[in-house]
């Protein structure tokens, strides 16, 4: 059975992008950069949102084409390249760049999909992360909790309607005074 990972840069107010969905006070140093990096050679599979997917697929297939893209921003759009994605759209006529179109509820495709993978499964994208985190199929939380504050926009996590109590399992402190903080969700 998959892993289903959740996991952002996010603002110490909780949040993944400003109020005008602005996300350029969340640009990585090269050691957080290396981490995404390094989790992103792990995914068996990522969920994308249409905005998302679209945001993602609009830079990085091309990205390491670029005369003076920096070493680390041309491996990560290699492995972005060749990373499967499942792209929830029903607005969307086609996806490219290793990416299957699906039109299903999100909660019962994502749970078809972890037990039919073996390997770390991303969901990429609060919106399309939220009926994940509320039906309890996400595995593990990792946020990137970036020094900065943004008054408000799209949050990292949605509303409950109930506790999820959480265990750590990594903390990192980077350069830049960003923390990683890894939480799986405690046992019931």
């Amino acid at each position: 059975m998959g892993k289903l990972t959740y996991g952002f840069n996010v603002s110490l107010d909780g949040y993944i992008a400003d109020k005008d969905g602005d996300i350029g006070w969340t640009t990585p140093t090269d050691e957080i950069h290396q981490y995404w990096n390094d989790h992103v050679k792990d995914v068996a599979v990522s969920l994308y949102g249409r905005k998302l997917y679209e945001l993602m697929s609009a830079h990085w297939p091309t990205a390491d084409q670029a005369p003076d893209v920096p070493a680390i921003e041309a491996e990560y759009a290699r492995l972005w390249r060749a990373m499967p994605k499942v792209v929830f759209s029903k607005t969307l006529d086609e996806v490219g760049w290793n990416s299957r179109l699906e039109r299903g509820d999100v909660v019962e495709v994502a749970r078809r999909i972890k037990a039919e993978t073996d390997g770390m499964i991303d969901v990429a994208g609060a919106t399309l992360a939220a009926p994940l985190v509320r039906a309890g199929l996400v595995d593990e939380f990792q946020v990137v909790l970036t020094p900065a504050m943004v008054g408000g926009g799209t949050p990292f996590l949605p509303t409950l309607d109930r506790w999820v109590t959480l265990d750590l399992v990594e903390n990192r402190t980077f350069s830049s005074g960003a923390v990683l903080l890894r939480y799986v969700p405690r046992p019931a």
